[in-house]
């Protein structure tokens, strides 16, 4: 079973693979491309199996920012989140690094601590390289590796050449295709067990796929109003862990123009504010990077007894970890410093 090292282990998520795929597995389609994929068939597809998410760790750190950084300086700040004592850390994939390489350059640098994927396109590879590419991260760290898969974004996938179209049948149709690969055609020395996937989520449909298909979700720029809608569609024994973005500074004028910079590339996405309108946000908190009321819900500021309430409020919602985010002024920084200064609140919770 998948049990991050030195925490409690995380029940069986599927067969081992070399043996099969499981039932739980179900059948998967056929297709033979990324492009020509099409949504399985659901009839007979049964649930994964529960899992334990007090494994993971109640707080994890997720950062955009490694990509700006060397890649000594990456593995020294990947292991000083270890020597901190933070069980995981999330880093995302958009234009820069391959976040799977990515990965297996934090993994070897550590030992101990969990690294996520927040999130690998799926549309960036397809079904036999990302099933590659985990189960042999799944090998070589046994119980290290956490995959998050999402379809991200359409101007995205247009600078890659790739279509965005149906995204909820994608990414049914391509975890099918993973499934099979593992089973039929991955040929190289397998991890001990299955390792697990979460889905990047926001609306109910998707995070029913996350609840059928894998084993949870990780959602983003989300409040604890969407954690707790979010857990109700999961049900529980599905891994939630959100984002939260947090400003660790006291001047409120100054933090706020820090997090506009954020949330503003964020408010011109429909996946986000569509998100939002369902939580009782509208156009006028849309406006100029986000109102005061959003910014300081999807990006508080303060010191660290703030952040570590917001995170608490998840928690209480139903996440079974909070990846944290901090912002710093330095759009090319890693924000050392901060991580270090809000651990004590964060891990005490």
């Amino acid at each position: 079973m998948w049990s991050p090292p030195g925490r409690r282990a995380v029940a069986a998520t599927g067969a081992r693979y070399g043996d099969g795929v499981s039932a739980s597995q179900g059948p998967s389609s056929r297709a033979s491309s990324q492009s020509s994929f099409t949504a399985p068939e659901q009839a007979g597809q049964a649930a994964r199996p529960l899992v334990d998410g007090s494994a993971l760790g109640r707080v994890g750190i997720w950062s955009g920012q490694f990509d700006f950084s060397p890649a000594g300086v990456v593995r020294e700040a990947v292991a000083e989140l270890e020597e901190l004592g933070y069980p995981t850390v999330w880093t995302g994939e958009v234009k820069g690094r391959e976040v799977l390489v990515t990965a297996g350059l934090m993994l070897a640098a550590t030992s101990r601590i969990t690294v996520a994927t927040g999130i690998a396109q799926i549309l960036a590879r397809n079904p036999l390289t990302m099933t590659a590419g985990q189960l042999t991260l799944a090998e070589a760290h046994p119980g290290r590796f956490l995959l998050g898969l999402g379809v991200s974004h359409a101007e995205l996938m247009q600078i890659r050449g790739v279509p965005y179209t149906k995204p909820l049948g994608q990414m049914a149709a391509y975890l099918a295709e993973m499934d099979r690969m593992a089973a039929e055609q991955y040929r190289a020395v397998p991890p001990g067990d299955a390792p697990p996937r979460v889905l990047a989520a926001l609306g109910p449909k998707m995070l029913e796929l996350a609840r059928d298909r894998a084993d949870g979700a990780h959602t983003y720029f989300v409040p604890p109003e969407h954690t707790a809608a979010a857990r109700k569609v999961l049900g529980s024994g599905k891994l939630l862990v959100p984002e939260q973005a947090f400003v660790l500074d006291t001047d409120a004028e100054r933090a706020r123009e820090l997090a506009r910079r954020h949330t503003g590339s964020y408010l011109r996405l429909p996946n986000y504010t569509n998100n939002l309108r369902r939580h009782g946000y509208g156009d006028d908190d849309f406006a100029n990077a986000g109102s005061d009321r959003l910014v300081d819900m999807i990006v508080p500021h303060g010191g660290p007894e703030v952040l570590a309430r917001r995170v608490a409020e998840h928690l209480d919602a139903g996440a079974d970890q909070v990846a944290v985010q901090v912002l710093d002024y330095d759009r090319r920084g890693l924000p050392r410093r901060q991580w270090r200064e809000i651990a004590p609140a964060l891990l005490a919770l």
